[in-house]
């Protein structure tokens, strides 16, 4: 495995693109605002944006050249991730909206969408742009956090209005009896 590693890191992959090639990705995602990794064809991290770094609270080292099921304390070990992941180059296809919903090391509970998509050049071979996935992450805790205060607003909302409306008809009917009662 550590060979496969060494065939898939970002020096490699750097090497095989040349220095502009690689400097250009890097510099692309590194303009992003949300996380964002970049993986070889065996889905191994070559290199991830300041966003990334700075979303999870993690090191360089502590992600570039592992692959992603091998990232923080394996929260990223997700089978249906990495068979969404495993499909993009060979069938060239993308995915969009994976929740991961997961507690991670220093930064807590995150959910987080992702969208994993194949980047290449059209008009070049693979020989010479090799297979790059972009596996991108939307931060939605917050989003869900609110979410979930609101749905339980709503069930108490529900419960208050049902409670309320047996109490009015419970007073209607006993009203009706005593307006009987009167006549």
């Amino acid at each position: 495995m550590d060979d496969l590693k060494q065939q898939s890191s970002g020096i490699a992959l750097a090497e095989h693109l040349g220095e502009k090639g690689w400097t250009y990705i890097k510099t692309v995602v590194d303009t992003a605002h949300d996380p964002f990794l970049v993986l070889d064809k065996n889905m191994c991290v070559c290199a991830a944006n300041k966003a990334y770094y700075d979303f999870f609270q993690v090191k360089p080292k502590d992600t570039e050249n592992k692959f992603v099921r091998e990232l923080g304390s394996g929260e990223w070990n997700i089978a249906a991730l990495e068979t969404l992941l495993e499909t993009i180059i060979p069938n060239n296809s993308f995915f969009s909206g994976f929740e991961v919903d997961r507690e991670f090391p220093i930064v807590g509970r995150k959910v987080v969408l992702l969208t994993g998509r194949r980047i290449y050049k059209v008009s070049e071979t693979s020989a010479k742009f090799p297979p790059i996935i972009l596996l991108a992450m939307v931060d939605i805790t917050q989003m869900t956090v609110i979410a979930g205060e609101l749905a339980e607003h709503v069930a108490q909302l529900e419960k208050n209005i049902t409670e309320r409306t047996d109490k009015l008809e419970t007073d209607v009917t006993q009203l009706k009896k005593d307006i009987g009662n009167l006549r």
